[in-house]
Parts: C-alpha cells; sequence; structure tokens
C-alpha cells in the first residue's frame, strides 16, 4: 500500500539524488489573485520522473543486463540518468512519436535507445520482451509501487513550501504523478487532473468506471499519451481524484507561451497541461481559493519551442 509513511521513507531515500525544486507564487490576472506553481520542470532530467526512477533503482538488484524501461520520453530520460549516475547500464524503448529533444537527452546520459512502435503501448510491448530475454531489471513509467512513492515526495515537498493551498492541478498522462501525490494529501486538498482532449484516459476511465483504453493524439501525447491508466493510479484516483479538466492543444500552446513571457520558463506541452487548464476556464477556482499547479517538464527543443512564437 502506498502511504504518508512508504513516500517518506521515499523522500529521505532519494534526498541525496534529487532536486528539492522551487516554488513560485504568481498572479494570474482574472484568474486567481494568487497560484502557486511548483517548478518540477527544474528536476534532474527535466522532469518529475527523477523521483520514481531513483526510488526505483535505489532499491533494486541490477545485474550485469541492467536496467530497461519503456517511455514517452521523460521517464526513459530520468531512468538513464538515474542508471548513469548509479552506475547501471540502460536500454530505453520509446515510441516513433517521441520528440528528438527527448530522445537525445536520453542518449546524452549514455543509454541505449530503441526508438520503436507507434505509440508507449507498443514500446512497453518491447521492452517487456527484451527485460524477459535479457534478466534486465524493468522500472515501470507509472504503475509500479516505487515509481508512485517516488513522485509522491513531490506532494510531501509541496505541502512543506505551500501548507495553504486549497486546490492542486496535475498533468496525467499514466498517472504515476498524480497517484503518488493523491496518495500522500488523501483528500486532505483538492486534486484535479488535467488531460488533453485527446488524451483523456482517466476523464474517460472514472466516467466508466474502470480503467479504459483510448486512442491518443495531439500536441502532448509523447508524454501524456498512455492508453490507459495504471491499476494502482486508478484505486488511488477513484478516491482522491476530485475531478479531471480537459484542455485542448491551442490551450497548452497559450500556456506555454505566457509561462515564458511572463516569468521565462521553457516547458514542453505536457508540461504546461495543467496550467493551461487555469488560464483556459477548463477549471474555475472559487473566490479566494488558493490554486497550486504542478509544471512538471521542459524536455522540448529550441526549434520547437520558438515556432510558438513565429
Amino acid at each position: 500500500m502506498i502511504t504518508r509513511e512508504t513516500i517518506t521513507k521515499a523522500s529521505q531515500r532519494i534526498a541525496p539524488h534529487v532536486r528539492r525544486t522551487p516554488v513560485i507564487d504568481v498572479v494570474v490576472e482574472g484568474v486567481a489573485l494568487s497560484v502557486t506553481l511548483k517548478l518540477e520542470l527544474l528536476q534532474h532530467a527535466g522532469s518529475f520522473k527523477a523521483r520514481g526512477a531513483f526510488n526505483t533503482l535505489l532499491q533494486a538488484h541490477v545485474g550485469a543486463a541492467g536496467v530497461a524501461t519503456a517511455s514517452g520520453g521523460n521517464h526513459g530520460a530520468a531512468v538513464a540518468y538515474a542508471a548513469q549516475q548509479l552506475g547501471h547500464r540502460a536500454k530505453i524503448f520509446v515510441p516513433e512519436i517521441s520528440s528528438p529533444a527527448k530522445v537525445s537527452r536520453i542518449a546524452s546520459y549514455g543509454a541505449e535507445v530503441v526508438q520503436q512502435g507507434a505509440n508507449y503501448s507498443e514500446a512497453l510491448a518491447l521492452c517487456d520482451a527484451w527485460i524477459v530475454g535479457s534478466g534486465a531489471s524493468g522500472v515501470h513509467a507509472y504503475d509500479a509501487v516505487p515509481t508512485l512513492e517516488g513522485q509522491g515526495t513531490l506532494a510531501r515537498e509541496l505541502e512543506a513550501q505551500a501548507p495553504g493551498i486549497d486546490t492542486l492541478l496535475v498533468a496525467v498522462g499514466g498517472g504515476g504523478l498524480i497517484g503518488g501525490i493523491a496518495a500522500w494529501y488523501q483528500s486532505g486538498i483538492k486534486i484535479i487532473g488535467v488531460e488533453p482532449v485527446t488524451c483523456d484516459t482517466l476523464h474517460a476511465s472514472l466516467a466508466a468506471g474502470a480503467r479504459v483504453p483510448v486512442k491518443t493524439s495531439g500536441l502532448a501525447a509523447d508524454s501524456l499519451g498512455a492508453t490507459t491508466v495504471g491499476t494502482l493510479m486508478f484505486d488511488i484516483a477513484k478516491q482522491h481524484v476530485a475531478q479531471v479538466a480537459l484542455v485542448s492543444d491551442d490551450d497548452i500552446r497559450a500556456a506555454q507561451r505566457k509561462l515564458w513571457r511572463e516569468m521565462q520558463l521553457v516547458t514542453e506541452p505536457g508540461g504546461a497541461a495543467a496550467f493551461a487548464a487555469l488560464l483556459s476556464g477548463a477549471y474555475r477556482p472559487e473566490a479566494g481559493e488558493r490554486v497550486g499547479v504542478i509544471v512538471c517538464g521542459a524536455n522540448t527543443s529550441i526549434d520547437i519551442f520558438g515556432q510558438l512564437f513565429s
């Protein structure tokens, strides 16, 4: 079971290896007087994923075959970085839709990259077959207890930094981040998931009352494009996620622009999705409501990012 106690132990375990990322309070005109941004895009390897990667590898027995994982990009970069820091070989399976910037970052940490499969699910199948044949240690992107406990350390950290927030907006892909966060807060605050309308995996599953697969596409599909949310997170979400807000690609682009123009933050689409829900009105806070937003990823190229302003 994923509890505040196990998340606290994970936090202590990974503390020497991850950054305590900052928070900033900003005014979002017309939306809220004060919004707290948790700048997890400043984490090692460019996203929150380093937390779960280190928590997993620090407890794993890793043999000569090293570690292997499937990823849309960010998790792969985090595992590659953690493996490099801990002295392990790493083989990362990514789908064809993964951005060149993310593939390049994975390779920069010395990992072997296998880019095959139309989507994350196909890359995962290839990775699972490799693990069975090679004996490598697997690191699941979002549906494993050490992964969720690691991601939950972000919430523990944020609670100490911003104890007065009422609501927290969190982008959702496979659900490891929001699952870990919700396991920490235990409905002590309102947790709002945010998904692109073209990657509405958790939204569809909560509506159906069971995990259902969806077809994913769009601007943020390389990071938020899991076709089915994880089993572990779904049980948590049913209890502790208040709702899921949906945003368009245009909403996400607008959020990326605003984060750059007003805060000089370079975000990837998935990293800006939670903020997009606030700007677009997909989530509307009540008067006086103190809102937190996880800005969770920065893995994009300057060329791609620059196109937002051309």
